[in-house]
C-alpha cells in the first residue's frame, strides 16, 4: 500500500484496506478479474437465453461506468456520458480480440487508479465533493464495488449458461 497522508480518523487504515480489498477481491463474491478471465472470443457477443446483455456489453458497461466514477472522483470538471445510452456499447460483440483485451486492461487499470485515490486520500476520503450532489470518495468507492460485483455476477451467470464456467 502506498504511503497514506496523515488522517485523523482512528480507523483510517482499516477502512482503506477494506475498501481496497473489496474493489480488488470482492470478498463474498467472485472477483471481477476472475469473471472476465479466459473467455473464448466467440462467446463474448452471445446474449444467453432471454438475457438482455452479452458479456461484451456488460464488460463495456463496467468499463465506462468505472471510468466515469474515477474521473468524477478526481476531476471536478469531468462531464459524465448521457444516461443511459452513454454507458452501454452499440454492439453485442467486440469488434476484435484486441478491443476485448483493451476493455479488460482498462477495467483493471482504472480500478487500480481508483484504489490509489482511496489509499492516498487521507481525510479527503470522507469529504463531500464540492462538484457533486453530496458524494464523497468513500461513497464513490462503495458504489464502484457494488456496481462491479453486481455485473460480475451477471457475467458468471452468462458464462454458466454458455457452459464456460468452472
Amino acid at each position: 500500500m502506498p504511503h497514506m497522508p496523515a488522517a485523523s480518523h482512528p480507523h483510517q487504515g482499516f477502512v482503506v484496506k477494506t475498501v481496497a480489498e473489496l474493489l480488488r477481491k470482492g470478498n463474498a463474491h467472485v472477483p471481477l478479474d476472475r469473471a472476465l478471465k479466459d473467455i473464448p472470443f466467440e462467446l463474448l457477443g452471445i446474449r444467453a437465453g432471454d438475457g438482455p446483455h452479452s458479456i461484451w456489453e456488460l464488460a463495456e458497461h463496467i468499463r465506462i461506468a468505472q471510468w466515469d466514477l474515477l474521473e468524477f472522483s478526481r476531476n471536478p470538471t469531468h462531464e459524465s456520458p448521457p444516461w443511459p445510452e452513454g454507458y452501454w456499447p452499440g454492439a453485442a460483440a467486440p469488434p476484435s480480440p484486441q478491443a476485448w483485451q483493451k476493455t479488460v486492461d482498462q477495467i483493471v487499470g482504472d480500478r487500480d487508479a481508483f484504489i490509489h485515490l482511496v489509499e492516498t486520500a487521507g481525510d479527503r476520503l470522507y469529504e463531500i465533493f464540492p462538484h457533486g450532489t453530496g458524494q464523497s470518495l468513500l461513497q464513490e468507492a462503495l458504489v464502484l464495488a457494488d456496481h462491479n460485483s453486481y455485473h460480475a455476477g451477471q457475467v458468471v451467470l452468462i458464462r454458466k449458461m454458455l457452459g464456460n464456467w468452472k
